[in-house]
């Protein structure tokens, strides 16, 4: 009887031990079964996934304005057909030839001084100008010797002159035409003969145009008191590469690097870079102090969402920090458009910071370990996330980056990226001047003309930096 309840006893402990055992087995299996459905479950909203990758999900209705103005020109709108008297190339008058009233001729009437313009735009036939310079054999009257001239300063030693090339760069980069593309634009449209290993030779002539530019800009970057960095994928001979992006207030500059880590990140904005920084969590940027940086709250608003798809507890914690970041940009808008100072916004977001702080600190303690690793990494980094506040200039969030990449992303898929280490050299000295003068309001082609023309006299490009920003840096430094 004693060795039977003796039995039965140890029966009783094994089954509690095998019930412990399945239900931590079980909890655990809850918790991989949630951060499967969150990890399925992401999207643009929640995550850095593109929008494009967005397949099936409805997206939420916009709530419908009032009263809405009618599709077209509205009344008084002159018309973007107008042309400037001194571009009109001809004028032809029509008089009526008949009174629609009375059917009288109208060939003796009197003009009432009242005109309708209609302006017709024609293109006439490009033919390009082509000079033969000929280089002449002249033989010495004193010793016979038969001397050949050579080609003067400033004439082309290749077929094509600065506009051409100006031209070929425009086609391959701001119109991302391949180099096929651009072959049969060049040869079928403009009547330039150009092959599609001319199209790759006239391109490397334009990069090496707007290297010297590229390098000033890229300086002026590097010692900007304010910078928006990112990076994007991109590919280098068929091989995965990234596209960086340094935003400031007067220069965009373009690298094309083979890593995404911290050497690549300190090739862009310098190994001395004092600014302040706005970026996402990407860890390449951890080099720059944290006193000196600014976390993009649109990244930290999607990390936050995506806490509401891991459990109960994540959701609690993901709906307050939501809520916090709400009241925290009402109070920024608020200094954005001028009703409060910033005094007064860094006095009023003080409990929402602590709050914001102490919902972090919170979570690092859940059991979805995405979410307190997530907090945990956000709370190292928790000098950078309200710069924004303390600091006059810097912007909450990296949306000037993530513009500034669109463009190139766009070619991207295009293209597929460059080739050569050359090609991408284009690429990015191209980038960087378009995007700049574009800020700038300035005329791409007239300037890529002008640094090729720069190129062929052997004298200085034209800078990407406005003129304010040249005199301010060749004025001699106070003592």
């Amino acid at each position: 009887m004693a060795a039977a309840r003796e039995e039965f006893a140890d029966l009783i402990v094994s089954l509690r031990v095998e019930n412990a055992a399945l239900t931590s087995a079980l909890a655990a299996a809850r918790l991989e079964i949630v951060e499967l459905q969150a990890k399925v479950g992401k999207n643009s909203s929640n995550s850095s996934k593109p929008p494009s990758t967005d397949m099936g999900r409805s997206r939420p209705s916009k709530p419908k304005r009032g009263k809405r103005r009618k599709r077209g020109g509205q009344p008084g709108h002159v018309g973007r057909f107008a042309a400037a008297p001194e571009h009109v190339d001809h004028v032809q008058p029509h008089r009526p030839v008949q009174c629609e009233d009375c059917q009288a001729s109208l060939s003796r009437g009197k003009a009432t001084g009242g005109v309708a313009n209609h302006f017709v735009y024609e293109l006439p036939e490009i033919r390009p100008v082509v000079t033969n310079h000929q280089c002449l054999d002249v033989q010495c009257p004193d010793c016979g010797l038969v001397n050949s001239a050579q080609l003067p300063p400033g004439v082309s030693t290749g077929h094509y002159g600065p506009s051409v090339q100006a031209m070929t760069g425009l086609l391959r980069g701001e119109l991302k035409q391949s180099v096929r593309q651009t072959n049969a634009v060049m040869t079928e449209v403009f009547h330039v003969p150009m092959s599609t290993g001319m199209v790759a030779k006239t391109q490397d002539q334009v990069s090496q145009a707007l290297a010297r530019p590229f390098e000033e800009a890229l300086e002026h970057a590097q010692q900007s008191a304010v910078a928006h960095a990112d990076e994007t994928g991109w590919r280098e001979n068929k091989k995965k590469a990234w596209l960086w992006v340094c935003v400031t207030a007067l220069v965009t500059v373009f690298l094309v690097r083979a890593g995404r880590g911290k050497r690549a990140a300190k090739e862009l904005l310098g190994e001395g870079f004092r600014g302040i920084l706005i970026t996402d969590r990407w860890a390449a940027y951890n080099w720059v102090d944290t006193v000196r940086r600014q976390l993009c709250w649109s990244h930290l608003k999607r990390d936050f969402t995506s806490f509401l798809d891991y459990g109960p507890e994540a959701k609690r914690l993901g709906e307050k920090l939501l809520a916090e970041r709400r009241k925290l940009f009402r109070l920024w808008h608020r200094v954005r458009d001028g009703t409060m100072t910033r005094a007064e916004l860094q006095l009023t977001t003080r409990p929402v910071r602590r709050r914001i702080l102490s919902l972090l600190d919170e979570g690092k303690h859940l059991s979805s370990k995405k979410v307190s690793g997530m907090c945990r990494e956000m709370l190292k980094l928790k000098g950078a996330l309200f710069t924004f506040v303390d600091v006059e200039g810097v912007e909450p969030t990296n949306n000037t980056a993530e513009r500034a990449v669109r463009f190139p992303v766009l070619m991207r898929k295009m293209s597929f990226g460059s080739d050569t280490s050359k090609g991408s050299r284009f690429i990015e000295r191209f980038l960087t001047a378009r995007a700049t003068l574009r800020a700038q309001k300035r005329d791409l082609y007239s300037y890529l003309k002008e640094a090729c023309v720069a190129r062929l006299n052997g004298t200085a490009a034209p800078s990407l930096l406005p003129e304010r920003a040249r005199v301010a840096r060749d004025l001699p430094t106070a003592a």
